[in-house]
Parts: structure tokens; sequence; C-alpha cells
């Protein structure tokens, strides 16, 4: 299908960002560009929502939406908790290929462009709501990056790898300078960027000789080995059935009502397993890590698969997954 490029409004320009990641993922990964269309859609609305450049320009972008919809019968698609998953999974490669590149001193534009659009895709997640804290530290921690390692190349200096401490971050912008895109396409003349495909990435191992970590050092990532966890032996549950997610309502949007509507099943329904006190919640948490799970099998990243799926059990189990 044809990309999105309808002139932007000069108002909008914030947003301008998200439509090039979206462009450049549609024939990599209609997903991604999906929700980085919808991200940038709900940022306009915020910017502007009544001016005629603005509302033309709302509208298209919302038509363009729809058309994805229509045209892709893509689970993470139509089912916002499995698309949460993609992106999170996905966003997390990205990170993970970056902070492997920079820890190994391999700095170049393709560097900070990862992890430029890393935090661009953790910005992505706040779609389905406040992003859980190690996202939230990934995400300043490679814009903050993004624009160290662009500053230092700007400059002549060779980066330093790795997080730095307190002194190390003074007098760095939070976010770098890209080129800034132009034309309708949203792409700057002589100025080429490529993101790794998928299955270039690769988790970064241990380094030597790494800076100790500060206050940017990132949280722990899939790339560490999870700990090793026995499950007790536990009758089977009673099987349950989840209510689908709320579908994308464009037309609330225009009208900024868009919320996700209520679960009639969460409340204060306690269910009890194996002597532990379990609510709806604890459900619906256990089943939206098993889906990172399954995301993350598409991408044969194990780690992660294996990960989540203790979390869910030590959920169950215990009633808390930490």
């Amino acid at each position: 299908m044809a990309s999105f490029n309808v002139p932007l409004p000069h108002n909008l320009k914030p947003i301008q960002h998200y439509l090039k990641t979206a462009a450049e993922h549609e024939k990599r990964d209609i997903v991604v560009a999906y929700y980085c269309l919808l991200h940038a859609l709900q940022r306009a609305m915020e910017i502007d929502k009544k001016s005629p450049e603005a509302r033309t320009f709302l509208v298209a972008l919302m038509d363009h939406l729809e058309k994805i919809k229509k045209e892709h019968d893509d689970e993470a698609i139509h089912n916002e908790v499995v698309g949460q998953a993609h992106m999170e999974n996905y966003a997390l490669k990205v990170f993970l290929y970056a902070d492997n590149e920079d820890r190994a001193s391999r700095f170049n534009k393709n560097v900070v462009k990862s992890f430029y659009t890393a935090g661009m895709l953790f910005d992505v997640l706040t779609n389905f709501g406040e992003p859980a804290e190690d996202i939230e530290k990934n995400r300043k921690y490679a814009k903050w990056k993004a624009a160290y390692i662009h500053k230092c190349l700007k400059n002549g200096e060779t980066p330093l790898p790795g997080p730095l401490g307190e002194d190390g971050e003074e007098g760095f912008d939070p976010m770098p300078q890209m080129p800034q895109p132009g034309g309708s396409s949203y792409d700057q003349p002589g100025t080429s960027y490529s993101a790794p495909p998928p299955t270039s990435f690769s988790a970064p191992g241990p380094s030597s000789g790494l800076q100790p970590p500060g206050v940017h050092a990132p949280p722990t990532t899939p790339m560490d080995s999870p700990p090793v966890y026995e499950p007790p032996s536990l009758p089977k549950p009673a099987p349950r059935s989840s209510p689908q997610p709320p579908k994308h309502d464009f037309t609330a949007v225009a009208n900024n009502n868009w919320e996700p509507a209520p679960n009639p099943e969460k409340g204060s329904e306690v269910i009890f397993s194996a002597g532990v006190s379990l609510t709806s919640q604890h459900y619906q948490k256990a089943m939206k890590y098993c889906k990172y799970a399954s995301s993350a099998l598409q991408y044969e990243d194990s780690k992660t698969a294996i990960d989540n799926l203790q979390k869910a059990l030590r959920l169950i189990t215990t009633g808390s997954d930490s």
C-alpha cells in the first residue's frame, strides 16, 4: 500500500519523527508503522485539532490508519494486548542492537539512529498506558545516548562506551538534533540512514573496561540470563475467558474522547489458587506476560520468552511478579 505522504502542517512538526519512523517500517513491519502513526495522531491532536490545515491532515491520517486495519488481518493491529507485546519486543531489539554496538565502541550514524529510533518506539508504547519503570528508564537512556554520541561525532570526539556517571551527562541536550525531514515524504535529501533488520539484532554481552553504571545506566534487560526458577507443582487452574480489548474508535479520537472501554470483569472479584488470593487483574497480567513471551519467540529470543514465562508463573504462584 502507498505510504502516508500528506503534507505536514508547520505547527505539527513535533510529530514528524514518528511519521518518518512509520514510513521506514511500512514495508518491513506494518505493526510498528501502524502504532507509530497512531501515536503521531494522538500527539497531533494534543497540539492542534481546530485549524483547517490540522483538521485536513488529521482526517487524512485517520483514513490511512483505517485503511491499514482493513488491508492487514494482523492480530497485533486489531488486538492491543498483542500489539503492545509486539511493540515492546521490537523496541527492545532496536535498543539492544544499539547498546551492543555502543559497548563494542562501534560508533557511527547508524548507532545514533538506532538509539534515537528506540527512544521513539518507547514513546509509542505510551499509547497503551503508563510504561513500566524499566521501559521508562530505557527510553530516557536511549534518547540521552543518541544525543551524547551524536554530539561527540559532530565535534570530532570519541564517545565513551556504556553508561556514564553524573559528570559525564552534564551539558548534553535531552534529544539530539537529528536531520530535519523535509517535503511530504518526511525524508531529508542527501541523508541516508539504515536501521538494522530484526534478524541482525544481537543482545550485547558483558565486556571488560566498561564505565560503572551511573544515573543513565540502563536497567536490567532481556540480555541478562534469567534466574533459575523451579515452580511448585500446582493444580491446573480453571480456564478463564479473557475480555476482548477495545478497538480504536477514530471518530472518538477526533472528538478527543478516546478512552479504553471499561472492563466489566475488573473489580473486587478474588480467585483463590493454591492458597494464594488472585484477582482478575493478576490473571490479566499473567496473560500479558505470556503474550510477551509468544512475541519474543517469533524473534527467536529465548531469554526474553523465559523471563516473561517465569514472571507469569511467579505471579500466579505467589501473587507477585517481583
